[in-house]
């Protein structure tokens, strides 16, 4: 058989983007940021081991504006894997592959995601602004 005779798998750009697409190239962006996440985790609890200036220099990075934002994208990362990974064991034990329970449960995740980064963020600054 000529190779060019073989039939070809349709390409990402014949496919209309979905929720579960969409949620699951989510997963796993989030979960490679999560490991970038520990990096910077890593990097601030060992500045601390190097004396104060060393960690008030990290402090300061991550409460600059841009630490901030990166610190919110982990934020959110941490709800939507933590989410998405029940969801996934759900699907483990066999529930929710009807399509409805598919899109219901995946706006799900992104709402909870996104509500629970806005509460923890609500409550730091709570906590900052009261002491």
């Amino acid at each position: 058989m000529a190779p060019g005779n073989r039939p070809l798998s349709p390409h990402l750009q014949v496919y209309r983007p979905q929720i579960t697409s969409l949620l699951s190239i989510l997963h796993r962006i989030t979960g490679v940021a999560l490991v970038g996440g520990a990096l910077i985790f890593t990097y601030w609890i060992s500045s601390a081991t190097y004396g104060p200036e060393v960690f008030a220099q990290a402090q300061s990075i991550l409460g600059s504006w841009f630490g901030r934002l990166v610190l919110l994208g982990m934020t959110f990362a941490l709800y939507y894997h933590l989410a998405n990974g029940i969801r996934h064991m759900a699907w483990d034990v066999g529930w929710g592959y009807e399509m409805p329970k598919l899109r219901l449960t995946g706006w799900l995740v992104v709402l909870f995601s996104g509500g629970m980064t806005v509460l923890t963020f609500a409550a730091a600054y709570v906590v900052a602004g009261a002491k």
